[in-house]
């Protein structure tokens, strides 16, 4: 099921590029693996996939010494204060940088160990009382201080999008996100590089890679409902 599931999401990718003029090759698909066992892993890397999204510490530190070595973990879910010095070193990327406060726990963790990270910053573009995230006209501060963590690289953006039946609706905030990402760029600010979108999960990457998406986060996609 999963190496049939992932033919689809890789044929759908290649589509909303077709539509949209984008190289495929600029899409990476993160397979969102929370709740699921370690087999189903394993399948999907058999299948290709090397990058896995969970949302929760302790997942990730059961998970990633089960597989192998060129298996990236992304936390893609909200992250503890408390539960920072436990993730960092098992993670390519943290998705979810949704306050300074937490910015600087992780700038603390790190300088303890002479270790560097690469952040996204979540932006709540849909300004949902149940999401967190920075809303939009809050990014060029948090941006602006969390630049100076020497320690922490930010790569660029995450959103999540409203939860709806039909994809098109999530469309401005997708452009939204995209048009944050370009403004901030074109401000040249040091240790800030705006490379990386994450946007788009199973209900909406393809409008999300229309838009500019860089990376999506696929779950049930995949592995079939939880």
């Amino acid at each position: 099921m999963i190496e049939e599931n992932l033919k689809q999401v890789r044929n759908r990718i290649i589509e909303a590029c077709r539509r949209s003029g984008r190289d495929p090759a600029a899409i990476t698909l993160i397979a969102v693996s929370k709740t699921k066992p370690i087999e189903d892993l394993k399948e999907a890397y058999s299948c290709g996939i090397r990058c896995f999204g969970e949302n929760k510490v302790q997942e990730i530190l059961d998970k990633q010494p089960q597989m192998p070595e060129d298996a990236d973990f992304h936390m893609i879910g909200h992250l503890q204060r408390n539960k920072v010095k436990q993730v960092v070193p098992h993670v390519k990327l943290i998705h979810s940088v949704d306050s300074v406060r937490l910015a600087g726990q992780i700038q603390k963790e790190t300088a303890k160990e002479n270790r560097t990270v690469s952040v996204l910053l979540e932006v709540n573009v849909a300004k949902e009382e149940s999401k967190f995230g920075f809303y939009p006209e809050e990014l060029t501060d948090a941006v602006l201080a969390v630049k100076n963590y020497p320690n922490i690289r930010i790569q660029g953006l995450m959103t999540i999008a409203p939860f709806v039946k039909n994809p098109d609706i999530n469309r401005p905030y997708f452009q939204k996100l995209y048009q944050l990402s370009v403004d901030i760029n074109q401000k040249n600010i040091d240790n800030v590089n705006m490379s990386v979108l994450s946007m788009g999960m199973t209900g909406d990457y393809e409008v999300a890679v229309e838009e500019g998406a860089t990376m999506i986060r696929v779950g049930t996609g995949i592995f079939g409902i939880r």
